[in-house]
């Protein structure tokens, strides 16, 4: 069946119209995603006379035959008990010793945090929650930079954290691309670091430029006793990467050995989690992992919907017959993902919109781990771009600030990491060298 005639039948009286219509009308109205497209989907299911249990059937197949989606209540655990105990005030404390001496240090310090964090968390909410509050009070004091400098800062810095491994959207890509996790982790690294580099190198700038404060550096003497209180933490991440790419651990499992790992070092050696704050970040952890365990529920269920309207082939025929070249296709990607990450939630984007473009990527011969850092990278930067930014509705209540100061403060920060998103893009080998050292045949 040709295209032209899939998409021809998706009239405005068609289920799967209706049921499209009820699911942006539902969520509209104030009904979380993940719900809306649940009933979207049995909404369909009735219309087109097909079996309403299969909405269930889907739901738990997705759920709870995937081992690797128990890596993302692990890695957002591991995130709550960080912030629970000290190690984000010893991490601070070792990035203040490293780069807090040059003009805008402080500043400087908010990347260089982000970019630690982010081998810890996998979760740019997480960075921004559990850092964005300090960086925020501890910039802003004494009248040190504006309040919304460094909100914007906070936020831009924070999308570092799910681009550096561990990566909960890439273990969400994985999920339904069936590429590597373990090489997707190690193609985030480069791209990651690109965009610490060139986030760096605008604060530089704008120290220079607003004539930022130089902090009083701390003494050559203090800092191997600052690393060293920091040690364990800094280790997290080197344990994570080694475990995976040594082949003693699964991503999974590594998730595990991540909170696990955090709880071990906050109570045995750091000894600052009281069984108030562990109970709060159990809490808390529980309450995240359902709502994003809610959102791939009604993603996945809608999913089999657009299976059974044959959509990814139809739309993969379409594209194809425009001719696109490989670039052509990502370009087109990359805009779109873009336009939609500007009113919709990233995780949303990744389960519902990805899986259509999957089989065009595929089959245009593009690599799907340099796809899915593409992908990621796009999606986070969704969470930076107004009207929808999640990013930047977390720091205007933390900083206190109007919603359009920090977006005016982000945009110049925005278009260094569209920059580096256009460098990866054309660039493949900027995503993929460091895999293919390390044994990736693709």
């Amino acid at each position: 069946r040709s295209h032209q005639g899939e998409f021809g039948r998706m009239t405005f009286a068609s289920p799967f119209s209706l049921s499209l219509v009820a699911i942006t009308a539902l969520a509209f109205l104030g009904l979380p995603i993940g719900h809306s497209m649940i009933a979207g989907s049995i909404l369909y299911l009735w219309l087109a006379g097909l079996d309403m249990g299969t909405a269930a059937e889907q739901l738990l197949n997705g759920l709870y035959t995937s081992y690797l989606l128990l890596a993302v209540p692990m890695f957002i655990l591991a995130a709550e008990i960080m912030n629970a105990g000290s190690m984000t005030d010893r991490l601070l404390q070792f990035c203040n010793a490293v780069v807090g001496r040059f003009r805008g240090g402080l500043a400087q310090v908010n990347v260089l945090q982000s970019i630690i964090f982010a081998g810890m968390s996998g979760s740019a909410i997480a960075d921004a929650a559990g850092t964005g509050r300090m960086m925020q009070q501890l910039m802003t004091k004494d009248g040190k930079y504006p309040a919304s400098y460094a909100a914007a800062l906070t936020a831009v810095t924070a999308v570092i954290g799910p681009i550096i491994p561990p990566s909960i959207p890439l273990v969400i890509y994985a999920l339904v691309s069936d590429a590597s996790i373990g090489f997707l982790f190690i193609a985030g690294i480069v791209p990651g670091l690109l965009l610490a580099f060139t986030q760096m190198a605008i604060v530089a700038v704008d120290a220079r430029r607003k004539n930022f404060p130089v902090e009083e550096p701390v003494p050559l003497r203090k800092i191997p006793g600052i690393t060293l209180r920091a040690f364990p933490a800094l280790l997290l991440p080197v344990v994570l990467l080694v475990g995976i790419r040594g082949g003693v651990m699964t991503p999974t499992e590594a998730a595990g050995v991540a909170a696990g790992y955090a709880l071990l070092i906050s109570i045995a050696i750091y000894r600052s989690v009281s069984t108030r704050e562990l109970y709060r970040a159990l809490l808390n952890s529980a309450r995240t992992t359902a709502s994003i365990g809610m959102l791939l529920a009604g993603a996945m269920v809608f999913n089999y919907v657009v299976t059974i309207e044959n959509i990814p082939r139809s739309l993969s025929e379409l594209l194809l017959s425009w001719d696109l070249s490989p670039t052509g296709f990502l370009v087109l990607v990359n805009i779109l993902l873009l336009l939609l990450g500007c009113v919709l939630e990233g995780t949303t984007i990744l389960l519902v919109i990805v899986p259509v473009l999957i089989p065009t990527a595929e089959a245009l011969g593009i690599d799907m781990v340099h796809f899915g850092v593409v992908v990621v990278l796009n999606i986070m930067l969704g969470l930076i771009t107004p009207p929808y930014g999640l990013l930047l509705f977390i720091m205007t209540r933390i900083a206190g600030v109007p919603l359009r100061d920090i977006v005016r403060e982000t945009m110049p920060f925005l278009g260094a990491m569209v920059a580096v998103l256009a460098v990866i893009t054309f660039v493949p080998d900027a995503v993929l060298w460091l895999p293919r050292l390390l044994g990736y045949q693709g």
